[in-house]
Order: C-alpha cells, then structure tokens, then sequence
C-alpha cells in the first residue's frame, strides 16, 4: 500500500505541469503561483523591515530605473508573444540593500533587491542590467516554483527507496547506505544539473531582456569576466549549483546574437 501511495504521488506530480512562454518548455508547478507568491512577498516584507534600504543616492536611483525598464523589456516581450495577462499578478519593486555581499536576488511576483557590494562589480547601468535581467528571468521562468517541485519529487522518490528497501528485508545499515547513495546521486546528477540549467536559461532571457530594455548585450560578457575575477575558489562544475565561469561565459557569447535579433524586433540595433 505505502508503495502504491508513493507512486500515485509521483504520478500526480508528474502531471501537475505548465508551459512557460519564455522556455516554450513544460514546468513542473506542483506549488501553485498564488501561494507561492503570497509567500514569496511576506518573505519580502520581513527582508526589508530587517535591512537598510538605500534611498535617495545615485546607486539607488539607477537600480529603480535599470529595474523600470527590465520590467517594461518584459512586458514588450510578453505583449507582442501573446502572453499579456502573464504578469498580471507581479507586483514589482526594485530595492538596493546596504550590504557589501556581491549578489542580488528577485522573488517569485517581481521583488528585486540588489546589494551594495554589487555595484562595484557592476561599473554603470549596462552591468547592472546584466544581472538585473538575469535574476528576474528567474521569475519570470518560474525557477523557484520548478525548484519546490523538484525538490518535492526528490522527497517523494526518496520515500519510494524507503519503502522499496524496507520491504527487501534490508539491514539497517544497508538502507543507511541506499539511502545516502540516493541523496548524493539525487543531488549531483538530478538537483545540481537542473539548478546549472536554470542559470542557462536565465542567461539566455536575461540577455534577451537586457537587449529589449536598450543595453547592449555585449556588455554581459565583461560583466561575467568581472564577476570571475573577484570571486574566489572554485567548486568543480559538477558538485555546484551554477555553470563555471568558463562555461558561462562561453555560452553568453553564443547567446548574444539572439538576443540582439529579438531585441531587433522592438527596434532596437546593435
């Protein structure tokens, strides 16, 4: 029975899928928008009670207007695709946060915030919108709720391999050990590949909208190359969560020509 009910989870899940206009792909949205964004925005809500934003300054102006028009680059993109009521729900904002970690992050539903300590790296509206771009192409694939999903089916397929090893009549060391041998291989061949993924995606329509928004795409590449040089020690491309450098930057320079074509649709030439 408890096999019958893992596998009936894994099969609901399966189908609970939806088709991102900016993939083209089938998602897995077993975590529905509406909670996951109201979630997403309390989340927010405590973040910025909790931090110092920045207002008033040259750095935060630029984050509001970079982000302003990030999201009109969408909503081109979405509009002319036939997708108009596709971000009907978002309710952006766009914050710069005092904080000298080089990142910055967008919620599902639109919440931007970007970290003081990235506008170094960041040299002007072009590296900025670089990454801006990346981390709302984010939300507007639907990373997040993909990543609940999965690591949902991971849980789910894990309880499979309980269940299946408890019914072998294992030793409980052996199912110690199927079990660990699960989560290490769930994790490097299944969770880790599908995270380095999204950033390839992300990339890709984060140039795309960079491109739309009026930034010339070429300006990624230094960006990265930036990004490589400040960081420090490496992990080893298949034990991490994003491409490595090298990879990444290879794969933007294939990718810029796209953007440019379809920024070129909006009459934008580069």
């Amino acid at each position: 029975m408890k096999k019958v009910l893992v596998l009936c989870s894994v099969a609901a899940l399966l189908l609970a899928c939806a088709t991102n206009p900016f993939t083209g792909k089938k998602t897995m949205a077993f975590v529905p928008d509406s909670s996951l964004f109201a979630s997403s925005f309390q989340q927010y809500s405590t973040f910025i009670k909790e931090n110092k934003v920045v207002t008033g300054t040259s750095d935060a102006q630029m984050v509001q207007r970079v982000g302003a028009k990030i999201k009109s680059a969408s909503e081109q993109w979405l509009k002319a695709n036939g997708y108009s009521n596709y971000l009907k729900d978002y309710k952006w904002e766009y914050k710069l946060v005092q904080d000298n970690t080089v990142n910055a992050w967008c919620m599902p539903g639109g919440k931007i915030v970007v970290y003081t300590g990235l506008m170094k790296i960041a040299q002007g509206e072009a590296g900025l919108a670089t990454v801006m771009g990346h981390e709302v192409a984010h939300a507007l694939a639907n990373h997040g709720q993909q990543r609940m999903s999965a690591g949902l089916l991971q849980q789910l397929v894990g309880a499979g391999v309980a269940v299946g090893t408890s019914e072998m009549n294992m030793s409980k060391e052996t199912q110690e050990l199927a079990m660990g041998a699960y989560g290490a291989g769930s994790n490097v061949f299944g969770m880790m590949p599908f995270s380095r993924k999204h950033e390839s995606e992300a990339d890709r329509i984060g140039l795309i909208l960079m491109a739309i928004a009026g930034y010339n795409p070429d300006n990624a590449t230094s960006f990265w190359q930036r990004m490589s040089a400040q960081s420090g020690s490496k992990t080893p491309e298949l034990l991490s969560t994003h491409p490595s450098d090298q990879t990444r930057i290879a794969n933007i320079k294939k990718l810029i020509p796209e953007a440019k074509a379809e920024a070129a649709k909006f009459g934008k030439k580069y």
